[in-house]
C-alpha cells in the first residue's frame, strides 16, 4: 500500500523563507496508527527523498490531529534566483509512492 492510498491529505508549504513543511493527515486513528507504527515515514527516508542530511529532518507526530508534520530546510531561500517553487507547494509529490 502506498501513502497516497491511506492518507487523506499530503501537502507541502513554506514555513518561512528557509523551511518547507510536509503535512500528512489521516481520516481515522487506525490509518494514522498504522503509518506511525510501521515507521515507514522516518528521517532516513525523507533525507534520501529530498537529498539532504538526515539530521536536517524533523518529524513531529500529532496524534490528536491524526497528522505528521515534517520540517526540512529549503535548498534555496524562497524567492531567490533559481527558486522554482516560491510557495513550497510542489514538494509533497515525492511522498505519494512511499510504501507503508
Amino acid at each position: 500500500m502506498y501513502l497516497q492510498d491511506i492518507a487523506k491529505v499530503i501537502r507541502s508549504k513554506n514555513a518561512g523563507p528557509r523551511c518547507t513543511t510536509l503535512d500528512i493527515m489521516f481520516n481515522n486513528d487506525a490509518d494514522y496508527q498504522k503509518v506511525v507504527q510501521s515507521n515507514a515515514i522516518n528521517a532516513a527516508l525523507i533525507a534520501r527523498l529530498y537529498e539532504m542530511p538526515e539530521g536536517d529532518v524533523k518529524i513531529i507526530e500529532y496524534p490528536m490531529s491524526r497528522a505528521l508534520k515534517i520540517a526540512i530546510p529549503r535548498k534555496i531561500t524562497a524567492g531567490d534566483p533559481g527558486d522554482r517553487d516560491v510557495y513550497g507547494a510542489q514538494q509533497h509529490a515525492r511522498l505519494f509512492k512511499v510504501e507503508i
